[in-house]
């Protein structure tokens, strides 16, 4: 892409924003989603927001139940689980369109997807992921943790490895996937896949590195305000569940942080 296209991008959005254009984030709380169930659900929020001409961002929040998946910079070479035992635990690899690597899901885990059209907010890759990442270590600081972030990575880590992941990808100039937080899973599988193969850091929890503990209600708040913020959007306007979803299951469920 041109320099003078990204030049007009961003000249087109700046013109909405003086004309009244301001966009609203609409985030949706769902609680425990499958992950396949969660993926379709950003397939069709990136189509419709396609459609749109108001620069609504759709901000997915939820938990997964447990699930290895690989991104464009992974290989099962990182996942040191054997097929047995895969299969024993029940857990499912899956091959996914993001970039970053492993990333094992679990109850404990939020995941945060945010449905952004790029084009409309004049924001190049680059920059949606640099909003991205300031926008988790804003909501972090804002829970008296004070994250750090390593050159050429996008992501975010605390004294004892990795707390939050960046795995994000772009169609159609709207973003899906998105950023995994671990606020307090059980961390013994964790240890057992690469996230971080590049840097060598193991994964790691808020209530780790806190050693507190923390609650879900307060780390969603901060993330809905802080992304918002991130993004340039003024206003915001919480949900629970989503229309789409024919049963929002958990989406009330308000998890606590416990050890593992």
């Amino acid at each position: 892409m041109s320099i003078d296209r990204r030049d007009s991008r961003q000249a087109t959005a700046a013109a909405r924003r003086v004309g009244g254009g301001d966009a609203a984030v609409q985030a949706y709380l769902l609680g425990l989603i499958d992950y396949a169930d969660c993926l379709a659900l950003q397939q069709r929020l990136v189509y419709e927001t396609a459609g749109r001409d108001d620069g609504l961002i759709s901000l997915l929040i939820c938990e997964h139940p447990a699930i290895i998946t690989i991104g464009r910079q992974g290989s099962r070479s990182h996942v040191h689980i054997s097929r047995r035992e895969l299969i024993s635990r029940r857990l499912e690899l899956r091959w996914v369109n993001r970039g970053g690597g492993c990333l094992l899901h679990a109850p404990g885990q939020l995941a945060v997807y945010p449905i952004v059209p790029l084009e409309w907010h004049g924001f190049r890759v680059g920059d949606y992921l640099d909003r991205l990442q300031a926008g988790i270590l804003a909501a972090l600081a804002d829970l008296r943790f004070q994250g750090r972030t390593c050159p050429q990575r996008f992501g975010v880590w605390g004294r004892s490895g990795q707390v939050a992941a960046i795995g994000a990808a772009v169609k159609n100039w709207t973003s899906y996937h998105g950023a995994y937080i671990n606020v307090a899973p059980a961390m013994h599988v964790f240890r057992r896949i690469e996230s971080d193969p590049e840097g060598g850091t193991e994964m790691t929890s808020l209530l780790a590195e806190r050693g507190q503990p923390v609650r879900m209600s307060g780390v969603r708040e901060a993330l809905v305000r802080r992304l918002s913020e991130a993004f340039g959007c003024a206003r915001y306007h919480l949900f629970t569940g989503h229309p789409l979803l024919a049963r929002p299951r958990g989406a009330t469920h308000e998890s606590a942080a416990r050890a593992g």
